[in-house]
C-alpha cells in the first residue's frame, strides 16, 4: 500500500540520505513530496522551499537536525500526519512529546532501512 509521505530536509546531493530515500520511496511506488532548503528535482519530485499545505500525508520522515526542527514543530503537527519517522542524527525527545501529545505516532528509525526490509 502506497504512503504519501514527505521528505522533510530534502537534498538534492546524491550523497545524502535524504536524496536515497526520496529514490526509494518513488522506486517502491509512494507518492512523495518533499522540502528542503533549495530548490531541485530528485527521482521526478520537485523539492518544495515553502511550507505547502499538504493533504494527505501518512508519514514525515525527518532528515534535519534537532536545532532546526522546533522552527517547523507546529508546521509538521499541522499537516495531521499518522507517523513521523526520525532517521539516525534527527532524534528529538522534546518534539517525540509534542507529537505523542497531538497522537501522532513515531518511529526512531531509519526509512532506507525499513524500505529494504518491507517494513516501511
Amino acid at each position: 500500500m502506497s504512503k504519501k509521505t514527505l521528505v522533510f530536509g530534502a537534498s538534492t546531493n546524491p550523497s545524502r540520505y535524504s536524496y536515497l530515500a526520496v529514490n526509494r520511496l518513488v522506486d517502491h511506488g509512494h507518492e512523495v513530496v518533499a522540502y528542503g532548503l533549495r530548490k531541485g528535482l530528485v527521482a521526478g519530485i520537485e523539492i518544495d522551499t515553502e511550507l505547502k499545505e499538504y493533504n494527505g500525508i501518512d508519514t514525515v520522515t525527518l532528515y534535519m537536525n534537532p536545532l532546526r526542527q522546533s522552527d517547523f514543530y507546529d508546521y509538521l503537527i499541522s499537516l495531521k500526519p499518522n507517523r513521523v519517522i526520525f532517521n539516525p542524527g534527527t532524534e528529538n525527545p522534546e518534539f517525540y512529546k509534542l507529537l505523542r501529545e497531538n497522537n501522532i505516532s513515531l518511529e526512531i528509525a531509519c526509512t532506507l532501512v525499513m524500505l529494504s526490509i518491507n517494513q516501511y
